[in-house]
């Protein structure tokens, strides 16, 4: 199978053999990619204060969160499909202009239903951006390079949204949370002008019609579980609020591999699966940022009520593991060049377990950030070593023509892996805290053990109301969220240790330039570095 790329007013074999070139759309998309990251979990460190100024519930702030992470997901996989074949610049310059405006809107949303709305269309720009990226890589860059490029798009991506976080913190710290839209309408521009020159406009020529009911099937699949495993965790799986949507999301799922499966023209060829590289890279992306969206999840309380740090603190506590991430994601293709893909992949899955385990065994009120620190170091590193052959396992498993599709199913684990994570460990976390905190209350009035059982945010609050039992409550939370936190972490290794071993079975040995792209032997000499480019306009 032969790829053909269609450019406008650019020859794309002039991109591959200019190396400036190649360096400017790394930096064009990897600030695109860093503004995308960023929004995910930016406004986190801002909770308070949206409820304060929009005077919204809990649930109504976490709406704001995950609407734009909610679009995110559902729309990655159709728009990745249609920047292959609209084309990858024009769709990414679109993406951003969306992006931008959206950002805009919502620094000077003057109620929740603008700010909602603004989130909304940041998520649809997003979906647009976040595919494209990582396919402008495979389709730009010579084989030689690739791996590098993918190391640096990962460091990106893992990194990306724990750095935004940080610069968040510091933006609502020294001015207001309205201000935590400015970084990615920044980098936003940044990435206009720079990605307006330097990518090309290259677009593969895919046969047939665009999969409308795929689209359809996967957008509804997507909503449905994101939205139940966002909703279950205060609701319960057999809320009808949770139930109804997790029923649609399966039945459309069982819907999308049906039609997959016999339509002419798949959105996904669901067959691929069968591909070592596809399935192990997904299954690796989807479980550790599963983990990785706990593990934060944990932290941050543990952070701010249990060693009583600042929002800013609790998030340069994160560094060690963003900063070892990034750089371990750009060592990675050297590793895997040397001893193969599946041994650097499975190496980074032993450090990051081990790292794991150590937050499990370590922790405690007392020893404070020290008891987290080695486990912090060891996830960054494990992670990063990980997930760059991780990412090119799945960029290599589909042709050149669905390279959109292949960045938009890298992408969709990566964010339906987060919401899986934040559901099953956070649910972990509260089931041992309040089995913990039971038998920690004795003697304490009903009216204060009630709160207290709720979680450890609650019971410190309770406390300065408890009088004589505030020492006695705050000890018990502390405990009983250690407990709490053991317990989830421990499921976090179990799960981890099974990952290991699925990817040393069925892990990819290597990527060659021409058996993950399903070249058969006969075509694979007829494609060059520079492939075969054909002139439009």
């Amino acid at each position: 199978m032969t790829s053909t790329i269609h450019t406008g007013a650019e020859d794309a074999a002039s991109v591959i053999n200019d190396p400036r070139r190649r360096r400017a759309i790394l930096w064009a998309i990897c600030i695109a990619l860093m503004a995308v990251v960023a929004s995910v979990s930016g406004l986190n460190v801002a909770q308070p204060q949206l409820a304060t100024t929009f005077d919204a519930s809990q649930g109504q702030v976490l709406w704001i969160i995950n609407t734009y992470t909610l679009t995110l997901a559902a729309l990655l996989l159709p728009l990745g499909a249609l920047g292959d074949r609209l084309g990858r610049k024009p769709v990414l310059i679109v993406g951003l202009a969306a992006f931008g405006i959206a950002n805009i809107a919502a620094a000077v949303a003057p109620v929740m239903e603008v700010m909602i709305a603004a989130r909304l269309l940041s998520g649809i720009g997003a979906a647009m951006i976040m595919p494209v990226t990582l396919s402008v890589i495979t389709s730009s860059f010579p084989d030689k390079e690739r791996s590098r490029a993918i190391g640096v798009w990962s460091a990106v991506a893992g990194g990306g949204g724990i750095l935004g976080m940080y610069l968040s913190a510091v933006l609502v710290d020294i001015a207001s949370w309205r201000w935590l839209f400015a970084l990615p309408v920044v980098l936003t521009v940044a990435a206009l002008l720079i990605g307006a020159r330097a990518v090309p406009n290259a677009r593969d020529k895919a046969p047939g019609r665009f999969d409308a009911l795929g689209a359809l099937t996967s957008i509804i699949a997507a909503v449905g579980f994101t939205f139940a495993l966002h909703e279950a965790p205060s609701l319960g799986w057999a809320d009808p609020i949770v139930l109804i949507p997790l029923i649609a999301a399966a039945l459309a799922a069982a819907g999308f591999i049906l039609w997959e499966l016999h339509t002419p023209f798949p959105l996904l060829d669901v067959r691929t699966f069968r591909n070592r590289g596809l399935s192990s890279g997904t299954t690796l992306l989807l479980v550790w940022f599963g983990v990785l969206g706990g593990v934060s999840l944990v932290l941050y309380p543990f952070f701010q009520v249990v060693l009583g740090w600042s929002g800013l603190l609790s998030t340069l506590a994160m560094m060690p593991l963003a900063l070892l991430m990034m750089l371990a994601s750009g060592l990675a293709p050297r590793l895997a060049a040397r001893i193969g893909a599946r041994a650097s992949m499975v190496i980074g899955l032993t450090i990051a377990t081990a790292g794991l385990a150590l937050m499990a065994g370590l922790v405690s009120a007392d020893g404070g950030y020290i008891s987290v620190l080695p486990g912090l170091i060891a996830m960054g590193l494990g992670a990063g070593l990980a997930m760059t052959p991780a990412t090119e396992a799945i960029t290599s498993s589909l042709a050149r023509e669905q390279q959109g599709v292949a960045s938009a199913l890298n992408d969709l684990s990566r964010e339906l892996g987060a919401a899986l994570g934040i559901a099953l460990l956070g649910g972990v976390l509260v089931a041992g805290y309040r089995s913990a905190i039971a038998g920690l209350l004795s003697g304490v009035p009903e009216e204060f053990a009630a709160t207290a059982r709720e979680g450890i945010a609650n019971a410190t609050a309770i406390s300065q109301d408890a009088g004589a039992h505030a020492e006695q409550i705050l000890a018990a939370a502390n405990d009983a969220f250690i407990a709490g936190w053991q317990q989830a972490m421990w499921v976090g290794v179990a799960v981890m240790t099974v990952l290991t071993i699925f990817v040393l079975f069925r892990g990819p040995n290597s990527f060659t330039p021409t058996e993950p792209l399903n070249e058969t032997d006969d075509e694979a000499p007829n494609r060059s570095d520079a492939r075969s480019v054909h002139r439009e306009g």
